[in-house]
């Protein structure tokens, strides 16, 4: 369920109020009026949050948005959840992890997908600190009473076996050290598979997105259940 009053509304609502105070007060009874049922709205809206943190992969880049994985994923949970992806293409572990608390305090997610890591391994980036980073959103996350789910990715292996197993090693370490769900490799079925990639290689294809939703789907299926989310009209046929 949604926790608590979204501090983005809160903010909104004082400065809405500061502004009124001048009006006519037939006027500003009229926005009041509005002002509180919007909130009421909000506060109805018992769906368990889902927020989606990641890069390219969960932006649909270089193909049309509502077929990307995180659309697909919202058309299959019809209404059940609300989905916000906060993805961002090129997003690094240690952008999520800026943004990530601001999210939090404007969504207060029930469940975060973490998919970040991809970038960092692109640019050879320090394995410890993409799992600083990752770690420090899991915690932010688990702090304010949402489940992780930690969605792993691989990296090719021109960039050295060493490297590559440190890299991947992250995620498991994680997922054990704070008791989180992972999926191993997001793209599994995906990168080796021929017309599931485009053309520059890292970005799956129109074709593979609903193959990266089935690779989340039974960790992520558990996660809602367990918040109280009936998924016998949003399982995948």
């Amino acid at each position: 369920m949604v926790k608590g009053f979204p501090i983005g509304l809160v903010r909104e609502s004082y400065a809405r109020l500061a502004r009124w105070r001048s009006c006519p007060g037939g006027m500003a009874g009229t926005l009041l009026l509005t002002l509180w049922l919007a909130t009421t709205a909000v506060l109805a809206d018992e769906r368990p949050v889902l927020l989606v943190m990641g890069d390219s992969l969960s932006t649909a880049y270089g193909i049309e948005q509502d077929a990307g994985w995180v659309s697909l994923l919202e058309e299959r949970l019809d209404g059940s959840a609300r989905v916000v992806n906060a993805s961002i293409s090129g997003e690094t572990s240690s952008g999520g992890a800026s943004r990530l608390p601001e999210l939090i305090g404007q969504h207060a997610p029930d469940i975060v997908l973490l998919e970040l890591g991809g970038n960092d391994g692109l640019r050879g980036l320090p394995p410890h600190q993409l799992e600083a980073n990752l770690a420090d959103m899991i915690e932010v996350s688990q702090e304010a009473g949402a489940e992780v789910l930690l969605l792993g990715i691989d990296i090719p292996p021109n960039y050295g076996q060493a490297y590559r197993r440190a890299f991947t090693d992250v995620f498991t370490r994680l997922a054990d050290t704070y008791d989180t769900p992972l999926i191993p490799f997001l793209l599994e079925g995906v990168a080796l598979e021929e017309g599931m990639m485009q053309d520059d290689g890292i970005h799956p294809t129109r074709d593979a997105q609903p193959i990266i939703l089935d690779n989340v789907w039974p960790e992520l299926a558990a996660l809602l259940e367990s918040n109280g989310v009936e998924l016998a009209e949003a399982t995948h046929d």
